[in-house]
């Protein structure tokens, strides 16, 4: 951290002592986080570090114990187990971590997103009104793609933005959002909807050594009209070219609770040639973006890289497998915002983008009240990466030319 950002933020009173709450579906990611935000307050020295102010500022950890009881009806409470009075609070939850369950009338049964939010609000309402300031950290937001409403049906999303905000809590932040405009539902509250865009360029950068990036050997392609904004972004920072495709879609059926698509069109210029990076919020199945790598190398692309933000999987990895082997997709990059299965991180496909410290950062200023609006906005941190990232490359090329000299 430079040193102007470091003497900043020692000039600053923090909001309260600094608290976090992971729930235990995002334990390992809160555990890197405070790991971050202990080693940079390590570092930090100033001569206020001993007044009231500062009581606590320098701990090794800032994670606050807690537990979820369940009864054997499923029926549950939450304790949280230390005082929190007079603190910032940052409670943190993956709502998608499937992979925890709990025992009801001797059944086993995996934890919903229903129930991992059901825990939030059990530990937010353990606070009982004690902590200085709560705030929420939410990557996947609950029940994000329930975001508008067609006809008689519910607003899940809405509903539980305003319930948060009736609970206490100041601030939610989340990470590529389906949908931003559902914080019209707390008009005025904070809501930082977040990208990942450096971080996912930062890591492709990192594992493909030989990319071309620029308008004749790279672009940027949204699988759909949802992502047109994403990509666009991507776009004008990389200076490259966009295409998008749409989904021509079946109305007079439904499956899956869904209208089938029955073609992707494509519109953009010719992708002969080109190193193409699809992006999007989140794979679900999978079946839209391999269709989508598939159209682009039907139509001779390079290699496909898939940027998302979200890895569910939700029909497992065995048409990625088939995908990489049989050259649809050169690779894809998630981040580790939500639960990754074991089997996942071991793919050779497989591309993990780490955001804790990223979401350290944010929370470091958060805590001292300084605004996050440089953080969110990453042109010029991705500008210095590509640019060094091109230096490099023609430096290995011109090394390569003088070893066949």
């Amino acid at each position: 951290m430079s040193d102007s950002r470091t003497s900043e933020f020692i000039e600053r009173i923090p909001v309260g002592p600094l608290a976090l709450v992971p729930l235990q579906s995002i334990e390992p990611l809160g555990k890197k986080i405070n790991n971050y935000l202990a080693e940079w307050r390590a570092e930090r020295e100033s001569e206020h570090k001993h007044t009231i102010a500062f009581n606590g500022y320098q701990k090794e950890n800032y994670i606050i114990p807690t537990k979820i009881s369940r009864f054997g009806t499923g029926e549950a409470k939450g304790t949280i187990l230390e005082t929190v009075r007079g603190m910032d609070l940052y409670f943190m939850v993956d709502v998608m971590n499937y992979s925890m369950t709990y025992s009801i009338f001797g059944q086993v049964n995996h934890m919903s997103p229903d129930d991992h939010y059901a825990d939030l609000k059990r530990l937010i309402a353990a606070t009982t009104g004690k902590a200085k300031r709560i705030n929420v950290i939410m990557p996947f937001m609950y029940e994000s793609r329930q975001h508008k409403r067609s006809g008689r049906e519910s607003l899940d999303c809405a509903m539980m933005l305003q319930e948060l905000r009736a609970m206490g809590v100041e601030n939610f932040i989340t990470f590529d959002a389906h949908d931003p405009r559902v914080m019209n539902a707390i008009p005025r509250d904070s809501f930082d909807n977040i990208s990942c865009t450096y971080q996912f360029i930062k890591s492709l950068l990192a594992n493909v050594p030989d990319l071309s990036i620029d308008k004749d050997h790279m672009m940027i392609i949204s699988p759909d009209e949802g992502g047109m904004g994403r990509a666009i972004y991507y776009a004008n920072v990389l200076g490259l070219d966009m295409g998008m495709f749409y989904k021509r879609r079946d109305y007079t059926q439904v499956v899956n609770g869904r209208n089938p698509i029955v073609a992707h069109e494509f519109l953009g210029n010719n992708v002969e040639g080109k190193d193409v990076i699809i992006i999007d919020d989140m794979i679900s199945s999978g079946e839209s973006l391999i269709d989508t790598a598939k159209e682009l190398k039907d139509r001779k692309a390079k290699r496909v890289y898939a940027c998302t933000t979200f890895g569910l999987f939700t029909n497992g990895l065995e048409k990625f497998d088939e995908a990489y082997a049989n050259g649809t997709l050169a690779g894809v990059l998630t981040t580790n915002l939500i639960y990754q299965t074991p089997e996942l991180l071991k793919r050779e496909w497989y591309i993990n983008v780490d955001m804790s410290k990223y979401i350290a950062l944010i929370i470091d200023n958060l805590n001292h009240d300084m605004s996050i609006s440089e953080i969110l906005d990453p042109a010029a941190k991705i500008t210095k990466k590509v640019t060094e990232y091109k230096a490099r490359r023609a430096e290995e090329n011109q090394q390569m030319e003088l070893d066949l000299h």
